[in-house]
């Protein structure tokens, strides 16, 4: 069975954004710290513990989604291939 690139990376990229976007509001709703999640500051250039940092955050962790899931399901392809 072989893998679309595009619809894997469009899938991974939306749950990856959007899991962000949802525990990043939620930390801000309950009002904690959030030092794990803030550490995304470090790879996500503009995301900070805040509403537009969750947007932010949607929008890198889609595009690393992206990433992670077209290489996924390439090397998958590939290596499906070869079996």
């Amino acid at each position: 069975m072989k893998l679309s690139k595009k619809a894997f990376g469009l899938t991974a990229g939306i749950l990856w954004g959007v899991a962000i976007f949802i525990v990043t509001n939620f930390l801000l709703i309950k009002g904690t710290e959030g030092t794990i999640i803030s550490g995304l500051r470090n790879f996500y250039f503009g995301y900070s513990l805040s509403f537009m940092g969750s947007i932010i955050g949607l929008i890198w962790g889609f595009a690393y989604g992206f990433v992670a899931g077209w290489l996924f399901s390439f090397f998958y392809n590939l290596f499906i291939k070869t079996s």
